[in-house]
């Protein structure tokens, strides 16, 4: 019997209907797995076995059968719920390919310094995520994040259970002491928010306190360059007046925004790279290391260039913006 047969009493919850779908469709499942190369079992659009889990999910979230840790993260959201909303984006919309994989460790704490750019920080969201999907150990990203993120209403609360935390030391310590991977983003807002004409130069890498959170953790600085994000809201001009009255450090102004109004917010699809170099490791330094400011310079300005380098050669390798 098909499942648009099924009818359930009043009160069912979603384990039922869960288990009645996977009552309902294991049948054709094992006519199907005979034939070679059998297509998965679909609902619509979408595979089967997605919308079991996600009605799993549901009822165990609406019983508060779920996890998050000391800073909000909550993996099972993220993995279920917000990465198959934000796949097709990175993956179809923008067409990202990602190079020097294996240069992400599989497990221990590394630190990931990537450019900044876009006007709107849509490349930290792509970078999580992708990295989630396409890593062979899948491994989550936990972003550092300026505090304009959780004075949001809505995008506060969304950033700490995607595993978002404020960019300050001491949560930054304690993240990379428990091995997770840890991804910093030193330009800031100069970087997100620089206009147009300086798309693709990093802005200055402040006073390089990330490379003395790595030197004290005695944690590997993978480079990160990623080529797309600058097209995806072309920044012709900043309306600081507005920017003050409203609380942020810039007003951006493109070439569709504010003219087009809600319309002019969506994204060009330009082409994206992402690639990861090499690890700089930082375990072979003195103990002490992490208090030698021109060492921190020396290694921030290292670290700076190797990005920079690798944004000109993946600029050299796309064929255009837009393909």
């Amino acid at each position: 019997m098909g499942s648009r047969g099924l009818r359930l009493p009043a009160g069912e919850d979603l384990r039922t209907v869960a288990e009645v779908i996977r009552i309902d469709q294991a049948p054709r499942r094992r006519a199907k797995g005979k034939a070679a190369g059998a297509q998965p079992d679909r609902i619509g659009p979408f595979e089967a076995d997605h919308i079991r889990g996600l009605l799993d999910s549901l009822r165990r979230r609406a019983t508060g059968d779920y996890e998050v840790d000391e800073f909000g993260f909550d993996p099972e959201l993220t993995e279920k719920m917000l990465l198959p909303i934000l796949r097709p984006m990175w993956k179809h919309y923008w067409r990202a390919e990602w190079l020097g994989l294996a240069n992400v460790p599989a497990k221990g704490a590394a630190m990931l310094v990537p450019n900044h750019a876009g006007a709107v920080p849509v490349d930290a969201l792509v970078l999580k995520f992708g990295l989630l999907d396409v890593h062979p150990a899948h491994r989550h990203v936990r972003l550092l994040a300026a505090d304009l993120a959780f004075r949001l209403p809505l995008i506060a609360p969304l950033a700490r259970k995607m595993g978002a935390t404020l960019a300050c030391d001491e949560d930054a310590t304690r993240l990379l002491q428990s091995g997770e991977l840890l991804a910093v983003f030193p330009e800031g807002y100069k970087g997100v928010g620089k206009g147009w004409r300086n798309r693709y130069r990093l802005q200055r890498f402040g006073r390089g306190g990330f490379v003395e959170l790595a030197l004290r953790t005695r944690t590997p600085i993978v480079p990160v360059a990623i080529v797309g994000s600058e097209e995806i809201y072309p920044m012709v001009a900043d309306l600081r007046p507005l920017a003050r009255m409203a609380g942020l450090p810039y007003f951006p102004v493109t070439p569709f925004f504010p003219w087009l109004g809600p319309v002019g917010m969506i994204p060009l699809p330009s082409k994206w790279i992402v690639e990861f170099g090499k690890p700089i490791p930082t375990d072979g330094y003195p103990a002490d290391a992490w208090q030698d400011s021109m060492l921190i310079f020396d290694l921030t300005d290292r670290v700076r260039d190797t990005i920079q380098q690798m944004l000109y050669r993946n600029l050299t390798r796309r064929r255009s913006a837009f393909r």
